[in-house]
């Protein structure tokens, strides 16, 4: 038997070997499917990492606020250095809402991967379904993008007034007028996040009744 004759032999076994432990198994679509939303979920850690940490800055601020409040301009000294450290928390929940887009951009990046998977999807069902969960999550990430434009300006209006509150000579005119003007954007920032939530759970129900569908299992994490 010559060289080259036992080489093809040799890669022929191989190959047979291959096949039949599996080396060159395709994944199906429905689990394609669960690949790429299970990637989004883990890349959404990063969004609930922040939660926590801002809605804990949020109360210290407010808790500095309402302190600069009761002390009036008779102690100047300490109202100009709370408000120096209510614009420095101020400061901090900018960056952790930075970092929550940014895992909501990355998110994106992961899911719109389900838009090829979507076609190859076994029955009608399914693709409908598929659909639909990829129509709610761009939803999704467009009402996040409204909330965290919105948060972002709301902690600017936060800072100018801390800003005001170190001038003595701010009038109580002044001050009223920027505080409505914080109060009327906290309720916009209400309502996206509202927003967001009512299509965070939708997505997680749709994703539920798709993954039935496929006969997959059921992730429990939101």
């Amino acid at each position: 038997m010559s060289f080259f004759t036992r080489i093809r032999l040799i890669f022929a076994v191989i190959f047979t070997v291959l096949l039949a432990t599996g080396c060159f198994y395709q994944k199906t679509p429905a689990e394609k499917m669960y690949k790429v939303l299970e990637k989004v979920v883990s890349v959404e850690k990063a969004f609930e990492k922040q939660q926590k940490p801002l809605m804990s800055l949020e109360k210290k601020e407010k808790i500095d606020f309402d302190k600069i409040m009761s002390l009036g301009m008779k102690q100047f000294d300490q109202v100009v250095k709370l408000s120096d450290d209510a614009y420095s928390m101020a400061d901090k929940r900018k960056e952790l809402m930075g970092k929550e887009e940014k895992s909501m951009k990355d998110s994106k990046a992961e899911f719109v991967k389900a838009a090829s998977v979507i076609k190859e999807l076994e029955t009608n069902e399914q693709k409908k379904k598929a659909k639909n969960l990829y129509s709610i999550m761009m939803q999704r990430y467009t009402a996040h993008d409204v909330l965290y434009n919105e948060y972002i300006e709301g902690v600017q209006l936060d800072q100018e007034l801390y800003k005001m509150l170190k001038n003595q000579n701010i009038t109580l005119d002044a001050l009223e007028a920027q505080i409505n003007k914080i109060n009327d954007k906290y309720k916009k920032i209400f309502a996206a996040n509202e927003k967001f939530n009512e299509l965070t759970e939708k997505y997680n129900n749709q994703k539920n009744s798709l993954y039935k569908s496929l006969g997959l299992k059921i992730s429990e994490k939101k």
